[in-house]
């Protein structure tokens, strides 16, 4: 099958969920002999090296410059504008010329979307070349305008009028774009059902099991870390990271103290432009900030014990949960991080909510080992049955074949 694939970004290296799914679809759909093309911006710190890589996965790689999202023009367009601000900024001049000029060259059986945000850089907004009709496919991430609108309620007070009014116009079009695809995809049935189209077909984000290995229960360091990982430009993990330093991780070690177990236990943070308001809450002595690593992520999670994951702002379904469950390091989230899975508490991941309960959560882990041991071994065998890439690839392949 020929395949045009639109995104909004580059998908190597590898640094947000986003670039993991779309990178490992385009490889597997690959070596399953479909012809892909992908147009895509591509953000400046990305270089030749990068499309290089994606070049390797795809017949054709075709990038365009990702304009400045946060530009007063940009802030005064959309002032003025029915459009959102996120769709304002992805409406993106040669990104259309790239489309419409490959389309007038080449013949496709499938244009497949990738977030309805660079939708309407489609000719029309739909493709309809003469005597030509091409289906679209459109895949969302997150249900985007519940992401803003959970950032919004805990916003400042003064900001919040400001951020509802985009989100009502986000939703507005978020809702207009599931409607015009030809075919629709989500990653969960709790996405699903908030969008309320009956066809919608789920493909859930998943984990390459052949590169995260199960440790093994020898190979446990002494030295217990508990993991944040993410990239800080995103609002929900700064958001939680706050709530660590802030709240849960002064109730481990008090919850610790108490015990009086003395465990060689460190917060390992590990991601790229954590803000400097946090890393001022992160200066006690077992706490590691850690913006340089350039390990694979499979080997950051080989190193750690426990995976903190308490996210409040999310969409979606988490990569980094599902790349522990495969590593075998143990999960403590909350609700909001398990919605997209089917995850079990108890079984799979342990969860809660409130400060307290995350931190007696964690504790649990530390002190009861067959404990920790039931709750990897289950969480490897899940993501192995429902979440390897192979699987989701043959989803996606199934809505292909559905357009034709």
């Amino acid at each position: 099958m020929k395949i045009l694939m639109v995104s909004s970004f580059l998908p190597f290296p590898l640094f947000s969920g986003g670039h993991i799914r779309l990178y490992n679809l385009i490889k597997n759909l690959s070596n399953n002999d479909h012809e892909i093309t992908l147009i895509c911006e591509k953000r400046q710190f990305q270089t030749q090296e990068d499309i290089n890589e994606v070049e390797k996965i795809c017949k054709k790689v075709i990038v365009v410059g990702r304009l400045k999202q946060w530009s007063v023009s940009n802030i005064l367009k959309t002032g003025i504008s029915k459009d959102p601000f996120l769709v304002v900024g992805h409406t993106n001049n040669q990104l259309k010329l790239a489309i419409q000029d490959e389309l007038v060259r080449e013949k496709y059986d499938i244009i497949h979307v990738e977030t309805f945000y660079v939708y309407q850089n489609l000719p029309a907004g739909k493709v309809g070349l003469p005597k030509v009709s091409i289906p679209v496919v459109l895949v969302e991430h997150n249900i985007e305008y519940l992401v803003y609108e959970r950032y919004a309620k805990l916003a400042n007070p003064f900001l919040k009028p400001f951020f509802y009014l985009d989100i009502l116009k986000l939703k507005k079009i978020e809702q207009q774009a599931w409607e015009r695809a030809d075919k629709l995809v989500a990653v969960s049935n709790a996405d699903k059902k908030i969008i309320k189209r009956a066809d919608t077909f789920i493909v859930p984000n998943g984990v390459d099991t052949d590169s995260f290995l199960f440790r093994s229960f020898q190979h446990v360091p002494q030295e217990k870390r508990i993991l944040f990982i993410g990239d800080f430009k995103w609002i929900q993990n700064q958001d939680a990271l706050e709530f660590i330093l802030k709240e849960v991780w002064p109730n481990i070690l008090a919850k610790l103290s108490t015990l009086s177990k003395d465990i060689d236990l460190k917060l390992w943070i590990v991601g790229k432009n954590i803000p400097e308001d946090l890393k001022n809450l992160a200066k006690a002595k077992n706490i590691i900030l850690d913006e340089k690593n350039n390990q694979e992520t499979s080997l950051i999670f080989r190193q750690s014990y426990i995976l903190l994951a308490p996210l409040r702002v999310a969409g979606g379904t988490s990569y980094k949960i599902l790349e522990a469950f495969a590593s075998g390091t143990a999960v403590v989230t909350t609700d909001l991080g398990i919605v997209g899975l089917e995850a079990k508490d108890k079984t799979h991941v342990l969860s809660g909510e409130t400060p307290f309960e995350l931190a007696d959560l964690v504790c649990n882990l530390l002190m009861d080992h067959s404990l920790y041991k039931r709750i990897t071994l289950n969480a490897r065998k899940f993501v192995e049955d429902k979440y390897d890439w192979k699987k989701i690839t043959k989803k996606l392949e199934e809505v292909y074949i559905s357009c034709l």
